[in-house]
């Protein structure tokens, strides 16, 4: 529980920052009737937070503690500055830390090779969080120029919610969006204080009303094949076999490979695409700014 004498204030704090607020400041439609209230409503700041109301109620009262990933995802909605947020954590008793640094997750040689050798099956290296680690040229071919996105924002879970090319990709794309947030918070159970996931978390929350109301639901998935259906704008409609792999040598590091069944439209999709592939100018590879993963791997 939150210290007695600083209950009170920790709800007239979230209290006055949401009355600061105008909707049109965190994306949201003002309505034509006038509001009740100024500012944002309680319902709204839990939902760009990805909480439930109950649990803000509960939070402006002082009656429950929350936890680092809550703290940043109020933070992010109610578009808390630096000193704000130093604030925010005095009062509940804990105070902003820099995320853990961890050992830069480097691929092994054998996996790049791997990865290099693979030239008609699309194969991506997972790191934590769904980085995006590594990858090979048909993996950018059926996908998006992966060396072009800054290395910060080369995630699955970011590209597939923020980026309309990668988004138009998916032709079942609630399903997959839905798979991955379950898959993220699979993961997000082995370490709740884990700093770089509530960074992440609280940003997508912000940006997309999607993934705010997939978190706020608690579904979780942990799946290692399945079916992906894809638009290509080149080669059409892809239905691949997508299974996913451990890195045998514990790193955490996951391999997701793309198949068709020969002799399909997919499989000659992906034929095509490879040809393609062989006739342009080689693309650099890159593989910086990951840190560590501990998850299983996923399929959405």
């Amino acid at each position: 529980m939150i210290a007695p004498n600083h209950a009170q204030e920790l709800g007239d704090f979230l209290k006055a920052r949401r009355a600061q607020l105008k909707p049109q400041e965190v994306g949201l439609a003002s309505g034509e009737s006038p509001r009740k209230v100024a500012g944002l409503r309680r319902e709204e700041v839990a939902r760009l937070a990805a909480i439930s109301v109950d649990y803000l109620t509960r939070l402006e009262q002082g009656r429950v503690r929350a936890s680092v990933s809550v703290l940043v995802s109020l933070a992010s909605a109610l578009r808390l500055d630096a000193d704000q947020q130093t604030y925010l954590y005095e009062l509940v008793g804990k105070t902003p830390t820099r995320p853990r640094r961890r050992p830069v997750q480097k691929l092994r040689p054998p996996m790049r090779r791997l990865l290099d050798q693979l030239t008609e099956t699309p194969a991506i290296v997972f790191g934590r969080h769904f980085d995006i680690l590594a990858w090979n040229a048909l993996a950018a071919a059926l996908y998006i120029d992966f060396a072009r996105i800054p290395a910060h924002h080369r995630n699955y879970v970011r590209l597939l919610f923020t980026d309309p090319t990668f988004r138009a990709l998916h032709s079942e794309w609630e399903h997959d969006a839905s798979s991955v947030v379950g898959a993220l918070r699979m993961e997000g159970a082995q370490d709740p204080e884990d700093p770089e996931l509530a960074v992440l978390v609280g940003e997508l929350a912000v940006q997309d009303g999607g993934f705010r109301t997939r978190w706020a639901a608690h579904q979780v998935s942990r799946k290692a094949h399945g079916t992906k259906h894809y638009r290509h704008p080149i080669v059409g409609e892809l239905i691949l076999d997508c299974d996913t792999w451990n890195d045998p040598d514990g790193n955490g590091q996951r391999l997701m490979v793309l198949t068709a069944e020969p002799g399909t439209r997919s499989y000659e999709g992906l034929r095509i695409l490879a040809s393609w592939v062989a006739q342009a100018p080689a693309a650099p590879q890159l593989t910086e700014g990951a840190s560590e993963d501990r998850a299983d791997g996923f399929v959405s």
